[in-house]
């Protein structure tokens, strides 16, 4: 079984693909970490990155096509990545949201490298442009809206969750599917 987790900036995807990963033995493959050396290979943010992206395709294209490639080729993983689910539509789709200013506050407070933020507000300013240059992206090069949850099996709002409760809501959904019966 393939797991894509797709969602919002700070919703908790790595951290609940950690949790999964403990869970269920699965291999973790993340987009960002790719993306972000992508970026840095070229002397650019991640920022920098997702603009140049809105008008030239090659900052998507080779990743993308690597998802394509994961899902052709492994079975047994997890996927965080924003168009997981769309490059291995076999896969189990799940997308979780976040009130935009909790995510900020998350993202700020975990400090990654190459996104450190002087204020929750510069995050959340840096949220809302992220999703803003996605969607633009995405609409562009793939005519899909990552953020309609109906392409998604499973939604969860992460707001008030935990991540274990929130793993723990995904684990009960695929339970069926890990334990050998097969996806509809």
């Amino acid at each position: 079984m393939i797991l894509t987790l797709s969602g919002m900036p700070g919703a908790g995807k790595d951290t609940v693909a950690d949790i999964l990963h403990e869970k269920l033995g699965y291999r973790i493959v993340r987009i960002g970490e790719i993306r972000r050396r992508l970026a840095e290979e070229h002397g650019l943010t991640i920022e920098e990155l997702n603009r140049v992206g809105e008008q030239e395709f090659w900052t998507d294209k080779e990743v993308d096509e690597y998802q394509e490639e994961l899902g052709a080729t492994m079975d047994n993983f997890i996927l965080v990545s924003r168009l997981g689910w769309h490059f291995i539509p076999t896969s189990f789709k799940i997308f979780l949201s976040v009130d935009p200013r909790i995510g900020a506050e998350r993202i700020y407070l975990a400090k990654r490298k190459g996104e450190s933020y002087t204020s929750v507000e510069e995050a959340y300013e840096h949220i809302l442009a992220r999703m803003r240059s996605d969607e633009k992206r995405y609409a562009q090069y793939y005519q899909i809206n990552l953020y309609d949850v109906r392409q998604y099996d499973l939604s969860i709002d992460t707001t008030r969750l935990t991540p274990g409760q929130v793993a723990d809501i995904i684990l009960t959904a695929v339970r069926p599917f890990v334990d050998g019966e097969e996806k509809q």
